[in-house]
């Protein structure tokens, strides 16, 4: 009898729109999102849309245009039967990746056999800081980081690892580099979804990416979060509309359905660290996730590591060890920009993409989440 897996079937995602200023700004949320739905299923047209037992959508902010549980909303917006449920999730900048993991425990559990595992983020539409009035003042006395800008986090971690302005602003030169290089050269193209917006214009290319970046245009940026501080927008991760899904799925059902999978499921595990310094957390659920896969950091092919902010991500790779080489090698946040619940996907989409364009066999996808927490998850490239 063949061991039950829970492999990655299709992907996709939208293209990562500027918050506010972008292609995405006077979109409806759902209504981009289902569009990526659609075409991520389209993929498999194999698959009878009332086979999916569930839509797991990931939203860190799920207020506003993104309340009333967009899971559902953007499953009926794109066409699948009344029979498919839908729920919304929230573990912030990771979210879309416990939706990975939740789907492909469901499946592993022999509980689901289909399930689509996404994020969408309109942060031109949803994203605001914490108001005074919504905090619980006894635990802001108690846990100064729980409802602290991330910004903030940022320069602490700046100062805890003695990470310069000057450190933080060559790992944005490079992260642009790499996604320019990338985007030209059509190395992102693969995972994205065209979608026509509010406007009538079809969209298909990433925003953020400034391929003029350099240490000269970046030395002359005022500090965003303190006014003597090291941490500037150039080193901070873009605020972002964007959408991605994955369709998760027992081995057993592609192989009936005569679906050819990508990817495995390998492992997933999330932990928490102080929250003044949430940037931190990939230190403490990489080693829980590799773990899990019985792998090392060595066996990674190809390392996606969220640039919430260069500080964090510098600060993660020293402590990890991480080889730069494997690090995000087609451009990160502070270039392609970070939709918080949908950042998962999209960077699961990014290292499998990778995969098979280099024939590598395993990714490893992390990030920071705010409150103090880190995720981390580990996949496998399927023969080809």
């Amino acid at each position: 009898m063949k061991e039950r897996q829970a492999v990655i079937v299709a992907y996709g995602r939208s293209a990562c729109c500027r918050a506010r200023k972008g292609s995405f700004a006077d979109t409806h949320p759902i209504e981009y999102s289902a569009q990526v739905l659609r075409g991520v299923l389209d993929k498999i047209p194999q698959l009878p849309w009332e086979r999916i037992d569930d839509v797991i959508l990931g939203c860190a902010m799920p207020v506003n245009q993104m309340d009333f549980n967009a899971a559902r909303s953007i499953a009926r917006r794109a066409g699948l039967p009344n029979c498919v449920p839908g729920q919304t999730i929230n573990r912030f900048c990771s979210s879309s990746l416990q939706a990975i993991g939740t789907a492909a425990n469901a499946i592993l559990a022999g509980q689901m056999d289909c399930v689509v595992a996404g994020g969408t983020e309109a942060m031109s539409m949803c994203f605001h800081q914490p108001q005074e009035e919504y905090k619980d003042k006894l635990l802001d006395e108690q846990d100064v980081g729980i409802y602290m800008s991330m910004g903030e986090t940022a320069e602490r971690v700046a100062e805890r690892y003695e990470i310069s302005r000057v450190e933080m602003e060559q790992m944005a030169v490079e992260s642009h580099r790499k996604a320019h290089a990338a985007q030209i050269s059509g190395k992102l193209a693969p995972s994205i979804i065209p979608v026509v917006n509010a406007h009538g214009e079809t969209i298909t290319q990433d925003e953020g990416i400034r391929p003029g970046t350099s240490l000269e245009t970046l030395a002359g940026l005022k500090p965003c979060f303190r006014e003597n501080g090291r941490v500037t927008a150039a080193t901070s991760s873009q605020t972002t509309d964007a959408s991605a899904f994955a369709v998760v799925m027992s081995s057993e059902m592609a192989e009936e359905l005569g679906i050819r999978p990508i990817a495995r499921f390998v492992s997933f595990a999330v932990a928490g660290c102080e929250a003044q310094v949430m940037g931190l957390g990939p230190i403490h659920a990489v080693p829980k996730a590799l773990a899990k896969a019985g792998l090392r950091v060595e066996d990674m092919d190809v390392i996606e590591l969220n640039e919430a902010f260069a500080s964090q991500a510098i600060a993660c790779m020293r402590e990890l060890k991480l080889p730069a080489e494997k690090v995000n090698p087609y451009g990160g946040a502070m270039a392609l920009g970070h939709p918080m619940g949908a950042t998962g996907v999209f960077l699961t989409g990014k290292a499998l993409d990778y995969l098979q364009d280099q024939g590598g066999r395993y990714a490893l996808v992390t990030m920071c989440i705010g409150g103090g927490m880190g995720a981390a998850g580990v996949f496998e490239l399927l023969g080809q």
